[in-house]
């Protein structure tokens, strides 16, 4: 379970700082510009883990007088999806920060029906049946997005 989060066993402060540093280092090995909006939604998503909409983290860029429209805040996600920061969970409508940034990798969620947190995993033997069945199908996967909905072990 390579990239594995556990949101209730570990130090959030440094979460967010480790990834805050590693976009900025991954952007600039691909030569990206982590603009200071980029770079605010980022921290926005990772300031928990649970799933954040757009709509959410436009409030929440509100609350310090400046008003940004929703293009910007799109623009902003679909850029640090496109540098791998962040997933979309489809099933949601939201975003959550990526545990592996940098790394290729399918995303598999685990999210918690109660308290909402996510966990991801990358277990290369899901990834590995899901290509192979497909392929078996006849069809070649070109991403994988696995969520699982469930009741996470603090919450049991």
């Amino acid at each position: 379970m390579n990239g594995t989060v556990n949101p209730h066993e570990h130090d959030h402060e440094a979460c967010v700082e480790t990834a805050l540093a590693n976009a900025e280092a991954i952007c600039k090995g691909k030569g990206l510009r982590l603009t200071a909006m980029r770079r605010q939604v980022l921290e926005l998503v990772w300031s928990s883990h649970e799933p954040v909409g757009a709509y959410e983290l436009l409030d929440a860029l509100g609350r310090d007088g400046k008003r940004s429209a929703p293009p910007t805040v799109y623009r902003a996600l679909e850029f640090l999806r496109d540098a791998g920061l962040v997933h979309r969970l489809d099933s949601l409508n939201a975003f959550v920060g990526c545990a592996s940034p940098g790394e290729a990798h399918h995303g598999q969620f685990l999210i918690c029906r109660q308290c909402n947190q996510v966990i991801e995993i990358d277990a290369q033997a899901i990834s590995a049946a899901v290509a192979d069945s497909a392929l078996a199908c006849g069809f070649v996967a070109e991403r994988q997005t696995l969520e699982v909905q469930g009741i996470c072990a603090q919450c049991q």
